[in-house]
């Protein structure tokens, strides 16, 4: 008898069980209070946030609520776009590297007034990118908002100086606060300016002095211009060409609690700004003046790389480098499979790079060549983005800027 009892409260326990899980699977995300709808809604991919308005009346105003940008902004971080730069064109094309596919964003509209039409990008950080217009000023941007503001005037103009470096931080604790730093001068006579987002003004032009463990081979190269014969006879030279979006390409990273802004010299030297303690340096020499080669610099993780595509022994190598201070000198870190490179051998490409989290972005670009690669550099995975096309027109693109799809963003 007390074994049937058993039988049937095991029954009874398997019934209850099954009532209870139908009663979870009925259940129905519009029962959560608002608070916590748009806590569920703010993890989502931003790009769902664009849908969520045709889903219901409550979502529509979830997603538009000053409370619902709150809680995004508790979100730790978000997979980059790449927002991508072709002078030629004005439009905001960024590449979604969670759906892995293009949009075609609302082009602000203070960059399509007369005397910011011709603006062009030239560093991001968060979820903000940074224009500059053709006299000079500055104009920082939310491509996912559309929202923009344009940086008081420099004084004197940007155009009576000789501009190398502009680089963009941004807070982590607060998505309305950066810091953009440009790099003047000419060599050894570097100073710096400042913008802070939060006093809303340039701060006062800083001279930085030049440390003495500079070696002897960048003494030589780095004020001059040198030409040599390459291996096709042409005449090359050492003063490096880029592309106008990467003109001004530098990366910041904080070591030690200190601002670090790299840069490339015009001989392709890398030079590191110490903002807190006011002074410069140069890194040794990656390869040898003589050889012909792209580079450029990029941020992962905090650390500065240096992505090199070079050619040697009738082949092309793309490498990924990082520098020891330690042992002062240079080891990559990752390599594209020489059935990859290859390709690029003879193309005389420029490679134009963007870092984010573990995934650099490289553009290659020359008279016959337009590929945008994905380089996972710790996984050393390289993976070809699928072609660019806008109502049925193709797409090419010089360069491109990483930022956190954020709509919190405040400029």
């Amino acid at each position: 008898m007390e074994k049937d009892q058993s039988l049937v409260l095991k029954r009874s326990n398997k019934r209850k069980v099954a009532e209870e899980d139908y009663d979870v699977s009925s259940f129905s995300i519009d029962n959560l209070n608002q608070d916590l709808l748009e806590t569920v809604l703010s993890w989502l991919p931003t790009a769902n946030f664009f849908r969520l308005a045709s889903v219901s009346k409550r979502w529509r105003s979830a997603v538009a609520s000053k409370s619902f940008r709150l809680a995004c902004s508790q979100v730790p971080s978000r997979d980059p776009w790449f927002f991508m730069v072709n002078p030629c064109f004005h439009q905001s094309i960024v590449f979604d590297t969670t759906e892995r596919n293009w949009k075609n964003l609302n082009y602000p509209l203070l960059l399509q007034q007369k005397h910011n039409y011709n603006s062009i990008p030239v560093t991001s950080s968060g979820g903000l990118v940074c224009f500059r217009n053709i006299s000079g000023n500055f104009i920082v941007c939310n491509p996912v908002t559309g929202t923009c503001r344009q940086l008081p005037p420099l004084y004197p103009p940007a155009q009576t100086q000789t501009l190398h470096a502009i680089s963009m931080s941004s807070s982590s604790k607060s998505s309305s606060s950066y810091t953009l730093i440009l790099v003047f001068g000419d060599f050894p006579n570097f100073t710096t300016k400042v913008f802070q987002s939060g006093k809303d003004c340039w701060d006062e032009e800083t001279m930085l002095s030049r440390t003495t463990d500079d070696t002897t081979e960048s003494d030589i190269v780095v004020d001059e211009t040198l030409y040599f014969l390459s291996k096709a006879g042409d005449v090359v030279t050492t003063n490096m060409q880029r592309s106008p979006s990467k003109q001004y390409s530098s990366v910041t990273t904080v070591e030690n609690g200190e601002d670090i802004v790299y840069f490339l010299s015009s001989s392709g030297t890398v030079i590191a700004c110490n903002l807190a303690q006011k002074f410069f340096f140069e890194l040794p020499r990656l390869l040898p003046v003589f050889l012909e080669y792209s580079i450029d610099v990029v941020e992962c993780r905090g650390e500065l790389l240096v992505v090199v595509l070079s050619e040697f022994l009738e082949s092309a190598s793309l490498r990924v480098w990082k520098f020891s201070k330690e042992n002062q000198s240079w080891s990559h870190v990752a390599v594209m499979p020489p059935s990859l490179s290859h390709e690029y051998y003879g193309k005389k490409a420029d490679i134009n790079c963007v870092g984010s989290g573990d995934r650099i972005l490289i553009c290659m670009n020359s008279g016959d060549l337009s590929q945008y690669v994905l380089c996972d550099f710790v996984a050393n995975d390289w993976v070809q983005l699928p072609n660019c096309s806008v109502n049925g027109e193709g797409k090419e693109f010089m360069s491109a800027f990483s930022f956190e799809p954020r709509i919190e963003a405040c400029v």
